[in-house]
């Protein structure tokens, strides 16, 4: 799964420098193509979530292996209206390496060991994202951004190959499914919504803090510095991801949450020289992995197994829909003020998606009912 995902944490930033430097865009142009596939990809999940429920793994990665492939490969021969054209529908075909990560560790472990597994899975994620960006910009400024897109769509083919050959289990031993798919209403509950709604406000403070931490360094005249900044962040997330998944009891999803946002709204204060910013960042970043492993561990224990794959389909739509939602935001408080107030724009940003989930956990009546 950390090779299937290598591709997909290139693909932003190989497909904005392709827009800009080969197709002679701006960056709004490839912020475009780059809105299109974030958004077929949240309408997708749930969809390609389902039907891995309803006929397995290998026909569903068969058929989005194999968009995938024709997209990216496709991707530095094609004009920009139709590459536009195309985004939406290749992010609904995007292979959804996530959700089938969750899936097979949830039918690979046993529950009691279930956080550790998915703390390593995040753990994983963690380490994408420093290799895969960071091979896409290698690729693009010393060949060209149209060899990194075809590298991606042959990474792909190569991973869903890998994948349809080895065809991991999607549900555990232990768990009968019979009968037909429960009505989306007797599952889909306050309590999974509501972790929904929390994992959507971290991925909102997350890509905010992003935003925030790369608009500082250019307005202190550091942008050189950002690579070494992301690692450090990143590893700070891996130090809180060892930590969550090996003590016995660890903080629930809401506390970790509030940790995320809390911390980082105090870090602009602290935006030079560049060593500062990343020591500032190291406390927010500790949450970082601990508060979507907990996020992934709630809303797996909150789906039945028949509709499972649906379920973490859901998760992968609501934490796209906090991107999406997150870099427009946090970008405005930054264009009208600064780096500082981007940050702080990041943390109550995802305290508003918080305190949503929590009220619609806790199920507060307004109107309370009169005896007579």
């Amino acid at each position: 799964m950390l090779l299937t995902r290598l591709p997909m944490t290139a693909m932003g930033i190989t497909l904005t420098l392709h827009v800009v430097t080969d197709l002679g865009r701006g960056y709004g142009a490839a912020g475009l193509v780059g809105t299109a596939t974030t958004l077929g990809s949240a309408l997708g999940a749930p969809l390609v979530g389902r039907m891995i429920d309803r006929h397995g793994l290998r026909p569903v990665v068969a058929v989005c292996g194999v968009a995938s492939t024709a997209y990216w490969t496709s991707a530095p021969h094609l004009p920009y209206p139709a590459l536009v054209a195309v985004a939406l529908p290749a992010g609904m075909l995007v292979v959804p390496a996530s959700s089938i990560s969750r899936q097979v560790l949830t039918a690979l472990v046993p529950p009691a060991l279930r956080r550790s597994a998915y703390s390593l899975d995040s753990i994983s994620l963690e380490a994408s994202f420093m290799v895969g960006p960071a091979a896409g910009i290698a690729v693009a400024t010393q060949l060209s951004a149209s060899a990194a897109l075809t590298g991606i769509g042959l990474c792909f083919a190569l991973t869903t190959v890998v994948l349809w050959w080895t065809n991991p289990p999607i549900r555990h031993e232990d768990e009968v499914v019979t009968g037909s798919r429960p009505p989306l209403r007797t599952w889909l509950g306050r309590g999974l919504s509501s972790t929904l709604l929390i994992g959507t406000g971290a991925l909102f403070c997350l890509v905010g803090t992003e935003l925030a931490t790369l608009a500082a360094l250019r307005e202190s005249g550091e942008i050189g510095w950002t690579g070494l900044v992301i690692v450090v962040m990143c590893l700070a997330s891996v130090v809180g991801g060892i930590v969550h998944g090996a003590v016995r009891r660890s903080l629930p999803q809401p506390v970790l949450m509030v940790l995320l946002c809390v911390l980082v709204v105090p870090a602009g204060l602290f935006g030079q020289p560049w060593w500062l910013l990343a020591l500032a960042l190291v406390p927010t970043n500790l949450a970082c992995a601990p508060t979507l492993t907990a996020t992934a561990e709630e809303a797996t224990a909150l789906a039945p197994a028949r509709v499972r794959g649906e379920a973490m389909g859901l998760l992968d739509s609501a934490t796209r829909l906090g991107m999406a939602v997150g870099s427009p935001v946090v970008g405005f408080a930054i264009d009208h003020s600064s780096a500082t107030l981007g940050f702080v724009a990041a943390g109550l940003g995802g305290l508003v998606f918080a305190a949503a989930g929590l009220a619609l956990r806790v199920g507060v009546s307004w109107a309370r009912p009169v005896n007579a």
